[in-house]
């Protein structure tokens, strides 16, 4: 059984209530997925439920039903090409870039799509996952199409790291159809070039590597939180 750690509960929970702060009347919100995220979406059910108007696009089934339990409008990109805020969580947030490794939920594809709707997006998230830079800390997910993985994982692992398609007891499948490769790279030095080798590959649909998307994070910690805005690497 996984040990809940109530101090990271706390500090997951302080940089939620931070980040819905940013929330106005109506915005469309891009509404994120994981732990932090789904506290954010809570609150923001509160706020709905005291009157403010707001509409969410979700970036995973998980989420919308979680949207829907707390009572927040949904709408989609038919309805709105731009979102205003998205407040979404991640697994790796580098220092001073911002650059982030996402997708550890499965999410990735849904999630990119809508960070690059955004107007803005913050990134929730406890303390722990700021890094100096992004690598071996965690798998790099990438989503890759079910016909042909076993050519798209070797291309993947000619490119420097080790890779294993996920599987929980099968083959875990995405919200879209998709199979995920969990790739370990001992370092990722530039995340921008590494997203161009991967999405050059034939079968990649999209990495977990979000790259000059994220403008603000919030790291809590049980005494707090800390802001980071987005940087130029130097």
């Amino acid at each position: 059984m996984k040990r809940i750690d109530p101090t990271l509960d706390a500090a997951k929970r302080n940089a939620a209530i931070r980040a819905v702060a940013a929330v106005e009347r109506k915005m469309v919100l891009g509404l994120g997925s994981g732990s932090t995220a789904s506290i954010a979406i809570a609150l923001i059910g509160e706020k709905v439920a005291q009157g403010l108007e707001v509409t969410g696009i979700p970036t995973s089934e998980r989420t919308a039903q979680l949207a829907r339990k707390v009572g927040i409008p949904l709408t989609d990109f038919g309805q709105h090409r731009r979102i205003d805020l998205t407040i979404d969580g991640a697994d790796q947030i580098e220092d001073g870039t911002l650059h982030l490794i996402k997708g550890l939920g499965g999410a990735l594809l849904r999630e990119k799509i809508v960070a690059e709707a955004s107007a803005r997006m913050i990134v929730v998230a406890d303390h722990t996952k700021l890094v100096h830079a992004l690598g071996p800390a965690t798998s790099l997910p990438v989503e890759i199409v079910p016909f042909g993985w076993e050519l798209a994982l070797e291309k993947i692992v000619a490119l420097g790291c080790t890779a294993t398609l996920r599987r929980q007891e099968e083959i875990f499948v995405t919200d879209g159809g998709n199979f995920i490769a969990d790739c370990r790279f001992a370092q990722i030095p530039d995340a921008a070039l590494l997203q161009a080798q991967l999405k050059r590959i034939t079968g990649v649909i999209e990495t977990g590597l979000f790259v000059g998307l994220a403008s603000q994070a919030i790291l809590g910690g049980d005494q707090g939180v800390t802001v980071l805005e987005r940087q130029s690497r130097r």
